[in-house]
């Protein structure tokens, strides 16, 4: 089993930054990919980031250039986001796969006033 923690969302204005972060523990050995993804009121879930064991990153089109996904060490995931927009506005849930499963945290509430 692998447990996963998101902090740092909040309340911020239209261009405004916030930096989420997500540490992992338990069996995290065989991880192979962490990501982020959103789901706004009323909405699917939808992909936001993702970096691979060896650092590979992709991002979403909508997030391409305001967002960034990086490694603090092996037990956690950062996701930067900056210039911030009203449409940002969902929780923020971090997950991470292996070959047999992909877990998930409980979340952050990201919010961007306009």
């Amino acid at each position: 089993q692998v447990q996963l923690v998101e902090s740092g969302g909040g309340l911020v204005q239209a261009g405004g930054s916030l930096r989420l972060s997500c540490v992992a523990s338990g069996s995290i050995d065989n991880i192979n990919v962490m990501g982020w993804y959103r789901q706004a009121p009323g909405k699917q879930r939808e992909f936001v980031a993702r970096i691979t064991k060896g650092g590979s990153t992709g991002y979403a089109d909508s997030v391409k250039g305001r967002f960034t996904i990086s490694r603090g060490n092996a037990l956690t995931v950062y996701l930067q986001m900056d210039n911030l927009k009203p449409g940002d506005t969902a929780v923020y849930s971090c997950a991470a796969e292996n070959r047999w499963n992909t877990y998930w945290g409980r979340g952050t509430q990201v919010t961007v006033s306009s």
